[in-house]
């Protein structure tokens, strides 16, 4: 796919096309302080790390340290995936979340003071990497017996819930 074939639209814009399903998905990733980002190497093979994120302005930020790879890897190639912590144990309470899209390096001086003044109290660094992120697809898997539902969202296009369940049937769509 090419760059020019993808839609990206900021965590507003996810929040207005669809607000019951980005709540919950953002309550899934406020559940945990820490989460996986997903970004991709010079070889082009990926890169798992840890990372906050940050639910602020109608925007999804994500806060690095200076000169971290995956700030190197994002100036290279904007495209990521976040993967909301699951937890301990096997309940993953609320689903799999994943949220997958470009991040945005922010560069100007006075917004990223902005942003560092609106962390909470001894979280901001005083030099970092910051990006907003533009989202191309949100994803949770969750457990609704007898089937696991995947829903799936993609700006420009409808919430679709498609359920498998633990027999030979072929997945359908509601």
């Amino acid at each position: 796919m090419t760059r020019s074939e993808l839609t990206d639209v900021s965590w507003a814009g996810f929040v207005k096309a669809e607000p019951d399903f980005a709540d919950r998905v953002r309550r899934r990733f406020e559940r945990y302080t820490h989460h996986v980002l997903a970004t991709l190497r010079k070889d082009g093979s990926p890169r798992l790390t840890g990372l906050e994120a940050d639910f602020r302005e109608g925007e999804l930020w994500l806060g690095m340290m200076p000169g971290s790879l995956k700030a190197l890897d994002l100036r290279r190639d904007p495209r990521f995936s976040l993967y909301a912590n699951p937890g301990s144990g096997t309940e993953m309470d609320g689903g799999d979340a994943r949220v997958t899209g470009r991040a945005v390096e922010v560069r100007d001086e006075e917004e990223t003071a902005r942003w560092a003044a609106g962390a909470p109290e001894g979280h901001a660094p005083e030099v970092f990497h910051l990006f907003r992120v533009e989202l191309t697809e949100v994803v949770v898997v969750f457990i609704e017996a007898p089937d696991i539902v995947f829903r799936t969202w993609k700006p420009g296009r409808p919430l679709r819930t498609i359920r498998r369940g633990n027999d030979d049937a072929p997945p359908r769509e509601d």
